[in-house]
C-alpha cells in the first residue's frame, strides 16, 4: 500500500512539475536570444553509450556562437523534452567543449537551463558531470569571462546544484521551478508544510538566490544590457 501511495505521489509531482506548454526547443530559444542570422550552431557528434537507442547527437543540448546586441557570445540551451533535460556524459562533454572554446576566444557565455538534474540512467558517472561542468566554469571565472545563467522551468536536481547556480548573473523566467529536491520530498523529510511559492522564481528572488526575473519577451534586451555592462562599455 505504501509503495502504491509513493508511486502515486511521484506521478503527481511529475505532472505538476512537468515543463509548461510553452516549452521551446533549445535551438529556437537560442535563435530568439541571438541577433537575427548570427547564430552558428556547433554540431556535436557526441552520443551517450548508456541509454541505448535513445542516444542522439548533442544529447539534449544545443550549443553555438552568436551575437546578442552586437556582442559575440558562446551560448547553449538544454532540452527538457529529451529525458527531462538530464545531465549525462555526452551533454556535459558538449557544454565543456563550448566553455573551452569560449575561454580560448575570450567570449562571455550565456546558458539557458532546462533540466530535471543528473541522469539516473548513467549512475555515478552522471554525478561526476556536475564536477566536470563546474570545473570548466571555474576556469572561465579565473579568466575573468562572464557566465550568465538563465533558469527556466524546470531547473532542479544536480543541475541546480552545480552549474545552473554558478552564474555571475542569474536570471529566471517567471514562475520557474528552481531547487534540488522536489517540494513533496522535502515536506516528507522535514515533516513540515513549506511556505507558499517555495522553490518558485519569485520566492528565490525574495531570498537572494536569483538576481532578477525576466519575461521571455524581454530577455534578449536584458542580456544585451548586462553584456554591455560587463564589457565595460555603454550605458550602465
Amino acid at each position: 500500500m505504501g509503495v502504491v501511495s509513493s508511486a502515486t505521489g511521484i506521478v503527481g509531482d511529475l505532472k505538476q512539475n512537468a515543463p509548461t506548454a510553452d516549452t521551446t526547443a533549445p535551438l529556437e530559444r537560442l535563435e530568439l536570444l541571438c541577433d537575427e542570422g548570427s547564430l552558428d550552431v556547433i554540431r556535436s557528434s557526441v552520443r551517450s553509450n548508456r541509454i541505448g537507442t535513445l542516444a542522439r547527437p548533442g544529447d539534449g543540448v544545443v550549443a553555438g556562437l552568436g551575437r546578442i546586441g552586437g556582442r559575440q557570445v558562446a551560448c547553449y540551451a538544454q532540452d527538457a523534452r529529451f529525458l527531462g533535460g538530464s545531465l549525462g556524459e555526452a551533454q556535459a562533454d558538449t557544454i565543456d567543449r563550448l566553455l573551452q572554446l569560449a575561454g580560448r576566444a575570450r567570449l562571455p557565455v550565456v546558458s539557458v537551463i532546462e533540466s530535471g538534474g543528473a541522469r539516473m540512467q548513467e549512475g555515478t558517472l552522471s554525478l561526476m558531470q556536475m564536477a566536470k561542468t563546474s570545473a570548466a566554469l571555474a576556469r572561465l571565472s579565473d579568466a575573468r569571462l562572464p557566465f550568465i545563467s538563465v533558469l527556466t522551468d524546470p531547473t532542479t536536481g544536480g543541475v541546480a546544484a552545480s552549474f545552473a547556480m554558478l552564474g555571475d548573473v542569474i536570471i529566471s523566467e517567471p514562475g520557474a521551478l528552481v531547487g534540488f529536491a522536489g517540494p513533496r520530498v522535502i515536506e516528507q523529510t522535514i515533516q513540515q508544510k513549506l511556505p507558499e511559492g517555495f522553490q518558485r522564481a519569485e520566492f528565490l528572488l525574495e531570498h537572494g538566490m536569483v538576481d532578477m526575473i525576466v519575461e521571455r519577451s524581454r530577455l534578449k534586451a536584458t542580456l544585451s544590457m548586462i553584456l554591455r555592462y560587463l564589457s565595460g562599455s555603454g550605458d550602465r
